[in-house]
């Protein structure tokens, strides 16, 4: 079976996607695969819009309140799809060193930058999420990117700028530091139950938006994360 097929059999009962890839040259910083070979393809895998919050959210690493979830279901279903596949995972977090998802994402197609620092699709909008990666020894076929314009370019409102309460998010950067003590006072009830109120303005893909559960489980995450991020 062709691979992008096989890789695409395996992810949908997970509800994840595979979300582009491409062939690793020395500049990409993809780890050498386990035999020291360079690795000929990288597969990025991850969330469209809702479709893993319901597996994931019967997991059971989401029932056994331990820290990390998220990362630790997707370590543990990624790692069998890898070894099914014999490929190996990769994924954004375990560092220090961080891996360059956001650069490979970028070099898959299909995504682009927005004025949240966000990812933004063509799509979904900001309703995705890369979470994990997976490096085959051989030159595969690869999923054709999404060519369709960057959805930024032409809204000249730009919602996304004026929604945070606090003005988080400007076109110089983002006040992470800001953004965490209003999400986590009373008065950022709004954005810790429902969901950062700059994402949830951008018009694109709105009826791919996570469910009010799946928002208030990043929330929270975000706010038990390191106080500098």
């Amino acid at each position: 079976m062709d691979p992008v097929a096989a890789l695409g059999l395996a992810l949908d009962p997970l509800g994840l996607s595979l979300r582009g890839g491409f062939h690793p040259t020395s500049e990409d910083g993809v780890p050498d695969l386990r035999d020291g070979r360079g690795a000929g393809t990288l597969y990025l895998v991850g969330n469209l819009g809702r479709d893993m919050w319901p597996v994931f959210s019967r997991s059971a690493e989401l029932q056994d309140g331990a820290p990390n979830a998220l990362d630790r279901w997707t370590r543990r279903i990624l790692g069998q799809v890898a070894q099914e596949l014999d490929a190996v995972a990769l994924f954004p977090f375990g560092g220090p060193p961080w891996l360059p998802f956001q650069r490979w994402a970028l070099r898959a197609g299909s995504v682009a930058a927005s004025p949240l620092r966000i990812l933004i699709h063509p799509g979904y909008g900001l309703w995705h999420a890369y979470r994990g990666a997976l490096a085959f020894a051989g030159r595969l076929a690869l999923p054709e990117p999404d060519r369709r314009p960057r959805p930024c370019d032409s809204c000249a409102a730009k919602p996304c700028l004026s929604a945070c309460p606090v003005g988080a998010f400007t076109l110089e950067g983002y006040d992470a530091a800001r953004c965490r003590r209003h999400v986590a006072s009373a008065a950022g009830a709004a954005c810790r139950e429902g969901g950062c109120l700059a994402r949830r303005a951008c018009p694109v893909g709105r009826e791919h938006a996570y469910p009010d559960a799946q928002m208030a489980f990043h929330m929270r995450a975000f706010l038990a994360g390191p106080p500098g991020t």
